[in-house]
């Protein structure tokens, strides 16, 4: 399958990749302080159901000792946080990256926060870092993951490069994002995220521009099969999307 002419995400006003990621930096920063809250409940907590899932569907790599994980766009940390508990005692390095450096600010505190009331024995690695120049070597990661943040880039074929040059030959990819179902339930789900997901995300945030975005970024974001096309030409096999609850979600995966 083609791939479209859509190259990234492209908030309002913006006019080039580099005008949409400040523009989505800029928003991001300004909804850190309940962006958490927010999330839990615009989503009737089912995130954290997906977060496990896809850590689950990990398990095999973060078993390995010797794994290194990069959670890209981990925002406030809970997909970095899900493959942390998925991994269990085989402790590999673990880093969660973000371009907002209040977004990870929230993060730090809130690992520091499970080390010491959860006793866990250690805590993932923060880094401030743009997703398409990440300041790692090539070949240096087991796995790659990303949970609803790739979404958000200015362009994503360089996204997917700049995942397969960080990886192991033979590591995995993992993107979770949102999608849009079909039927019934693809019906009430655009009333529910076009109509009322902003309004309340306005009221709860007290910001306005983040959640007219949301619903205009997941319209925009390639469908499924032309997402496993983008992830193929970028050197990944055996590309696939699993979806969650009905299609709302779904996991896109491929081996370098």
């Amino acid at each position: 399958m083609e791939r479209s002419s859509v190259v990234g995400a492209t908030p309002e006003g913006a006019r080039d990749s580099d005008s949409a990621a400040r523009a989505v930096r800029e928003m991001f920063t300004s909804i850190a302080p309940r962006y958490d809250l927010l999330n839990h409940v615009l989503s009737f907590n089912i995130d954290r159901l997906w977060w496990r899932r896809t850590a689950r569907t990990f398990a095999h790599i973060l078993e390995q000792s010797d794994c290194r994980v990069l959670d890209l766009c981990c925002g406030t940390g809970d997909m970095t946080f899900a493959l942390g508990k998925q991994a269990g005692k085989s402790n590999p390095q673990l880093w969660g990256a973000d371009f907002s450096r209040a977004m990870l600010q929230r993060a730090r505190v809130k690992s520091l926060d499970r080390v010491s009331t959860n006793g866990e024995s250690s805590a993932p690695r923060w880094i401030e870092a743009d997703a398409l120049r990440l300041p790692f070597p090539d070949r240096h990661f087991s796995l790659v993951t990303s949970a609803f943040g790739f979404r958000n880039l200015a362009d994503y074929d360089a996204g997917l490069r700049e995942i397969a040059r960080v990886l192991r030959p033979g590591g995995e990819c993992g993107i979770l994002d949102f999608s849009e179902p079909k039927g019934v339930i693809g019906h009430l789900y655009r009333i529910y995220f076009k109509q009322v997901l902003p309004r309340v995300g306005t009221v709860l945030s007290g910001v306005r521009g983040p959640y007219a975005y949301l619903p205009n970024s997941v319209e925009r974001f390639p469908a499924p099969q032309e997402m496993l096309a983008r992830i193929r030409h970028a050197g990944f096999r055996e590309a696939s999307w699993t979806p969650y609850t009905f299609g709302i979600a779904g996991l896109y995966r491929g081996i370098k």
